[in-house]
């Protein structure tokens, strides 16, 4: 009998390595299909099968999958990258070209593209920010004027929070539109910048799988004016009515854009108004949030997907109530990283369930105010929020690093 695999399209720094170990937990034997199988560290510390190959091109793809079910036995298709959300509707392609669950990819591309994605909300009467869209110079600066600054300014194509910034003033807006049409931003596509209004309000996350709703988290940033992540907790301190009134919006978001199978994640801010959103990707959240699901509720959201994937009924039912919350090591300057220490002694502080470094020394650190600039994170368990907050402060006071 042909031996089971999971064939993994890209993959991804925070969260690869989980979705290798499910697939083994699970019988499977995953197989990477890779542009540079050497992006990801995993790979050879776990012996994983990968091939490499361009994943931008359907055709060769579908080839050598072809090649590889005459070896194996294919039992699902899936893949990711953190800053490149197309690779999630080819695998929608593959999965709809060999009769495999997964998402439709006419779903995942309206996510894909913001501005898009904001039209079909927008037609639905899903509250968002007022947005524009706009190809040069000219159009980001009467786009900003006909909104009102301050605004935020982004790539209507990418995650990550790559590219994306705060302009509070014109200033602020002219030296973020330069960056991004003066060569330094690295596009996809034609560029296409999105220009919308600045909600403002607490941030929440919901986390989704096929139409329900796990949690809800909150999260905080580490300084204007990008949006790097300082921490995130599940769950969001919220009262019955705010809880149901942001699961009801976020499910509205599955609705208008076709999203019905798989996982979802939708961020929002609570502002004046009540929940605005901000976003809505058609994937599990990126980072630490697939082992707070599991921490506070019981819910392993990264099984249960592999689970869906193969055609397995998943069972999200929780199992306990946890609070559990992250804290990103963030550094506050570029230069070289001369040391970094302390990491064994947070990871035995009472509470502290998970820590890790990204980084080894001599490593150059280049801050761009997007996801790449964490360079570890310290995650925390407990009865309640604030006793979960204060563990992570013990442990995370116990790291240091010196930048040169």
């Amino acid at each position: 009998m042909a031996r089971r695999a999971l064939i993994l399209v890209e993959g991804h720094r925070r969260v690869g390595l989980l979705y290798v170990q499910a697939a083994r937990r699970l019988g499977l034997h995953p197989i990477s299909l890779s542009a540079d199988p050497t992006c990801y560290d995993y790979h050879g510390a776990e012996s994983i099968e990968a091939i490499r190959i361009d994943t931008d091109d359907l055709d060769a793809l579908i080839h050598e999958c072809s090649r590889l079910r005459a070896i194996y036995d294919i039992a699902g298709i899936t893949g990711f990258v953190v800053d490149d959300e197309s690779v999630y509707a080819t695998v929608g392609k593959l999965c709809r070209y060999f009769d495999l669950p997964g998402p439709n990819p006419a779903s995942i591309e309206r996510c894909y593209d913001k501005f898009i994605q904001r039209q079909f909300l927008a037609k639905a009467g899903v509250p968002i920010p007022a947005y524009r869209v706009a190809a040069n110079s000219a159009e980001v600066e009467s786009s900003a004027a006909e909104i009102g600054l301050p605004v935020i300014v982004k790539p209507a194509v990418g995650s990550g929070s790559i590219g994306v910034r705060l302009c509070r003033n014109v200033d602020e807006l002219a030296e973020h539109t330069t960056y991004l049409l003066g060569g330094k931003h690295l596009w996809r596509s034609s560029p296409k910048i999105l220009v919308e209004g600045y909600a403002q309000g607490p941030y929440y996350s919901t986390d989704i799988m096929g139409n329900e709703v796990i949690g809800i988290c909150t999260a905080d940033f580490v300084r204007p004016p990008h949006f790097v992540f300082r921490g995130c907790a599940h769950p969001a301190p919220l009262t019955d009515d705010e809880y149901k009134r942001i699961a009801d919006v976020s499910l509205s978001c599955l609705q208008a854009l076709g999203l019905y199978w798989g996982p979802t994640t939708v961020e929002l801010r609570w502002t004046e108004l009540g929940p605005v959103v901000i976003e809505v990707n058609p994937r599990l959240a990126g980072g630490t949030n697939p082992r707070l699901v599991q921490l506070a509720y019981g819910v392993d959201l990264i099984t249960d997907h592999v689970k869906l994937v193969i055609g397995d009924k998943c069972d999200l039912r929780r199992r306990h109530s946890h609070t559990a919350a992250s804290r990103n090591l963030v550094p506050d300057r570029d230069g070289t990283l001369d040391w970094i220490e302390g990491d064994s002694r947070a990871a035995a502080v009472p509470g502290v369930a998970e820590v890790k470094l990204y980084v080894e020394p001599k490593t150059p650190i280049v801050m761009k105010g997007d996801y790449l600039d964490t360079i570890g994170h310290v995650i925390a368990t407990s009865p309640s929020l604030a006793e979960t907050e204060a563990i992570l402060q013990r442990a995370v006071d116990l790291i240091g690093w010196s930048i040169t």
